[in-house]
């Protein structure tokens, strides 16, 4: 992953030094930003032979978020925010990024987003920027319905497939 990879869905911080610092900054339209950590567990997907199905994108209109595995490997799939997915096509927008343990990313507001799950049978504890009320901002796109199908989000492991648990 790099910043440019990135960009259609948020961005990477940098360091404080790095001329580009302070060029995005958060967004949080009602004034609630929060910060805690949450976790996601490899069972709360489905998993096929080679990968994992996301089949749910979710989005928060009023807010950036900040994500940042803190334990383990995990995975995260994303699209832009202009995505309506009213077409079979717009799933073609999904990307998916491994996140490795301290890697932060910022969503865009707005940024379609699934996960981070976790690899294997450690579930991912992340380090959650949002908003408190969240909640009331959290919409979703159900894709088998909205474009026909769900994706199937791979990531090789040894030997092949989705390295979790056996």
């Amino acid at each position: 992953m790099d910043a440019a990879t990135f960009a259609p869905f948020g961005w990477l911080p940098v360091d404080d030094t790095d001329p580009a610092d302070g060029r995005a900054t958060l967004a949080f339209e009602w004034g609630d930003p929060h910060c805690n950590v949450i976790a996601h567990a490899y069972d709360e997907i489905e998993h096929t032979a080679t990968g994992a199905s996301c089949v749910r994108l979710y989005r928060h209109d009023t807010h950036t978020q900040v994500l940042m595995p803190m334990n383990v490997p995990a995975v995260l799939a994303v699209a832009p925010a202009t995505v309506a997915f009213t077409d079979p096509t717009d799933a073609d927008a999904v990307r998916a990024f491994l996140l490795e343990p301290g890697e932060v990313v910022v969503l865009h507001r707005g940024t379609w987003h699934w996960g981070p799950y976790p690899l294997g049978a450690e579930p991912v504890r992340l380090l959650n920027v949002q908003a408190r009320g969240f909640l009331a901002d959290n919409a979703h796109v159900d894709l088998p319905a909205a474009v026909g199908a769900a994706l199937e989000v791979v990531v090789p492991g040894p030997g092949g497939g989705w390295p979790g648990p056996p």
